[in-house]
C-alpha cells in the first residue's frame, strides 16, 4: 500500500498489529479511529430504534452497542487529545491531507444527492440505506490516507450490508434497524481495535 510522505518515520517497514489490518505508527490516529468510530456506532445504535421488532430484547441490544460506543469514544478521545502532538498521518497541507478533505466532502454531497433522490421518490426507508453504502465506500479510499488497511476492510464490510439490506423486501420493521444493527457492532470491534492498538503502541 502506498504511504503518504509527511510525517513519515526513518523506518522502511511500518509497525502492525492484527494479521497485518493495522498499522500502528501513528498512534495518534488510531485512538482517533476508536473516537470516530465509536460515535458512529452510538449513531446507528441510535437510529435503530426507528420500528425494531416489538421484543424487548432488541432494545437492550441496541442500548448496549450504543453505551458501548459512547464509552469508547469517552476514553479514545482524551488520549488521543493527550497525545496530539504525535505523528499523524494527515498533516495540513500533505496530498493525504487534500484527499481527505476532497472524500469528506465528496461524502456529504452523496448523502445529500441520494437523500433528496429517496425522498423524493416517496423511498425514505431507502436514506439509512444510502448513507450506509456512502460511509461504507468513503472508508476504502481512507484506507491509503490513513495509512489503515482496517479502514477498506471496515469499508467493504459496510457496503456489502446497505447492498443486502437495501435488497430486503419491506416489512414492518424499518431498514434503518438492520444497518444500524450491522453496522454498529462492526464500526465498535474495529474501533476497539484501533483504540487498543493506538494505547498499545504508546505504551499506555
Amino acid at each position: 500500500m502506498l504511504r503518504p510522505e509527511a510525517t513519515r518515520g526513518t523506518e522502511d517497514v511500518p509497525s502492525t498489529s492484527l494479521g497485518r489490518m493495522i498499522i500502528t505508527d501513528f498512534p495518534r490516529d488510531l485512538l482517533m479511529t476508536g473516537a470516530i468510530f465509536g460515535v458512529a456506532a452510538f449513531v446507528w445504535a441510535g437510529w435503530a430504534q426507528e420500528r425494531p421488532p416489538k421484543h424487548w430484547i432488541w432494545r437492550v441490544i441496541l442500548a448496549v452497542l450504543g453505551l458501548g460506543g459512547a464509552a469508547l469514544a469517552g476514553i479514545s478521545l482524551p488520549a488521543a487529545i493527550r497525545n496530539w502532538s504525535e505523528p499523524t498521518a494527515i498533516s495540513v497541507g500533505t496530498p493525504a491531507f487534500i484527499v481527505y478533505i476532497v472524500v469528506f466532502w465528496l461524502e456529504v454531497a452523496a448523502m445529500i444527492a441520494l437523500a433528496i433522490w429517496a425522498s423524493r421518490k416517496k423511498r425514505q426507508d431507502l436514506i439509512p440505506v444510502f448513507v450506509l453504502a456512502v460511509v461504507g465506500i468513503h472508508f476504502v479510499p481512507l484506507a491509503w490516507v490513513f495509512v489503515q488497511p482496517m479502514y477498506a476492510l471496515v469499508g467493504m464490510v459496510l457496503t456489502g450490508l446497505a447492498v443486502l439490506i437495501g435488497r430486503m423486501n419491506e416489512t414492518p420493521i424499518a431498514r434503518s434497524f438492520w444497518c444500524g444493527l450491522t453496522a454498529a457492532p462492526v464500526l465498535l470491534v474495529a474501533g476497539i481495535a484501533c483504540a487498543v492498538a493506538g494505547f498499545g503502541a504508546l505504551g499506555d
